[in-house]
């Protein structure tokens, strides 16, 4: 076991202009953080100025190279108190003269290397050029350590990049703002990589933007294991680096379960173009027009017996038709089959055939889980049928340790075209490969449906935040201000429709949902079966204007538009 190592997050409100006075307050607090024990203190983005420059001319008076001064002072601290410091500032590239938003690591030697923010905010090309330097961890003799700055964690690869070189912390630097924090993403991150993420977040107001606060330590498991809401402070944390070294998400070795061959599309950018144009290209798959749909999920815990499952399964389906109006319900991972042992049918029997008279019976579509056998092979598999028939089916391409037992993983994805708009298919385990949403993403897909039987815990609950916020922002207490298949579908702005099985006695958690394709958007477009078997409803738009630009997010995909894949190769590799 590796000796504690006992880490720090500074958080604190600079002031635009009075970069000297900034730079002091830091030292004051650092230096109390490393005095307490501190060997790891994180700092906030662009703690040294300030964050909201107008232009290049306006923060040309505070930009340095690097090393310079300002690493210099914070050198200083490392060397007497033998600790490392990530401090946040611009940087000017003496070479370029380009400026740069950036986080460097400082130690007792001096500049251990550092992180020019690759994926840009809104503000930043006001001023300061995309990091060139890529995602990199560094060695140091407290453990490997990353660095990322802000928005550069929306987006899945980034965390991925640096968690695959053996990222035992990612430092995150950030300047957040429009929601209540510790923010989904932080937990997100830090949990789909199984490593510690401490998070530096300035608080207060600047140039009429109001930033969230929230600093804190987060786990491997995505617990807050410390915690600054508003105000200036610092707040301390020790962590066991061997729980991130063991790599285990959802309970699962995710690192050595990971499929390369089937993330080609990660290092290309399919929403460069138009994708009302791009994909009707060649006259090859155009994404269907898309409507306003009501979809449902169902959470139950299936049982051994395949009639009484179907039965259960028609039960829930006539609850969600008549009394939630839903046009398509999802239902659990191995729902037709049950969990305990495959049972496994063939697409072409009874079962399915029952599945699509159900689904007749009712002009529903359904999707739900089971154990396919095909000739003998078996799968971990989910169908998508409707009145018409069979749809689509989609074999689980990533197994968990149980599947492992009986299943042979697919090795293709289920993207099918319907009047929902288009649709894609995980099972379970694989929602914990932030990469299999994300190629679902640049597929197309406007939304996901997921049949689950997933154990671990999938939420976090919220206290509440003195931070003020403009409405409708939200700063009260919240049950599930974290769930991971939220962060799914905003990160890829797809809409997701998540059902899990239920059944606490057997560790299954439930808190199915459906999810909307923009985390920012208050009221969220969401609903969550929090406790209970039963179904729940939610309306979701899959539509576009009649334009030749996508006027409709999940047709856009802003998020997936501004990924910047030249750096993401290491991903499939």
């Amino acid at each position: 076991m590796t000796k504690p190592l006992k880490v720090a997050t500074v958080q604190f409100e600079p002031t635009m202009f009075e970069k000297e006075r900034n730079i002091a307050r830091l030292i004051e607090m650092v230096t109390e953080a490393a005095q307490a024990g501190a060997k790891l203190i994180v700092t906030p983005e662009m703690g040294t100025t300030g964050y909201c420059w107008v232009d290049r001319a306006e923060v040309a008076p505070f930009v340095e190279p690097i090393p310079g001064p300002t690493t210099d002072r914070f050198a200083d601290v490392a060397r007497a108190h033998d600790c490392y410091i990530v401090v946040g500032m611009p940087e000017v590239d003496p070479a370029t003269n380009l400026y740069y938003n950036v986080g460097v690591l400082v130690g007792p030697e001096g500049v251990v290397g550092t992180h020019r923010k690759t994926h840009p905010y809104i503000a930043e090309p006001k001023w300061s050029a995309p990091g060139d330097l890529g995602h990199q961890v560094f060695e140091t003799p407290i453990g490997r350590i990353a660095m990322l700055v802000c928005m550069d964690i929306h987006f899945v690869e980034t965390a991925r990049l640096v968690g695959l070189a053996g990222a035992d912390i990612i430092c995150h630097i950030s300047n957040w703002l429009a929601e209540r924090t510790p923010a989904p993403y932080w937990i997100t991150r830090a949990v789909e990589n199984s490593c510690y993420l401490i998070e530096a977040n300035r608080w207060g107001l600047e140039r009429t933007v109001q930033f969230s606060g929230g600093s804190c330590v987060i786990g491997p498991d995505g617990a807050i294991e410390a915690v600054i809401d508003a105000g200036d402070g610092v707040a301390y944390a020790e962590l066991d680096l061997e729980r991130a070294r063991a790599r285990r998400v959802l309970g699962e070795k995710v690192f050595e379960q990971r499929r390369p061959e089937l993330y080609m599309e990660l290092p290309t950018n399919t929403y460069l173009w138009n994708p009302l144009d791009f994909f009707t290209l060649y006259g090859h798959r155009p994404l269907p027009p898309g409507r306003r749909s009501r979809i449902a999920v169902a959470q139950f815990a299936p049982g051994g017996d395949v009639e009484a499952n179907l039965a259960r399964i028609e039960e829930l389906a006539v609850k969600a038709a008549r009394e939630e109006g839903a046009e398509l319900v999802v239902f659990p991972e191995r729902a037709v089959t049950g969990l305990d042992a495959p049972g496994a049918v063939p697409l072409d029997g009874p079962a399915v055939a029952k599945l699509v008279a159900i689904a007749a019976r009712h002009d529903l579509h359904i999707a739900a889980g089971l154990a396919e056998d095909d000739a003998g092979t078996l799968y971990n598999s989910a169908v998508l049928v409707g009145p018409q028939g069979v749809i689509g089916r989609y074999r689980k391409t990533h197994l968990d340790a149980t599947d492992h037992n009986w299943a042979q993983p697919g090795d293709e994805w289920g993207v099918f075209d319907t009047k929902f708009g288009r649709i894609g298919l995980l099972i379970g385990h694989d929602a914990a490969f932030p990469e299999s949403g994300r190629v679902l993403a640049l597929r197309g897909c406007d939304l996901i449906l997921a049949p689950a039987a997933l154990r671990s815990r999938l939420t976090n609950s919220h206290a509440g935040s003195a931070v003020a916020q403009n409405y409708p922002i939200p700063t009260g207490a919240d049950p599930h201000h974290w769930h991971l298949m939220r962060a799914r579908a905003g990160e890829n702005n797809v809409h997701l429709a998540f059902a899990n099985v239920l059944d606490p006695a057997a560790g299954y958690s439930g808190k199915s949902g459906v999810f909307g394709p923009d985390t920012f958007e208050f009221p969220r477009r969401e609903a969550i079966l929090g406790e209970g078997e039963g179904v729940i409803a939610c309306d979701i738009d899959t539509s576009n204007l009649d334009s030749r630009y996508p006027t409709n997010v999940v047709r856009r995909k802003d998020l997936v538009t501004m990924r910047l894949p030249h750096h993401y190769q290491p991903l499939i590799r």
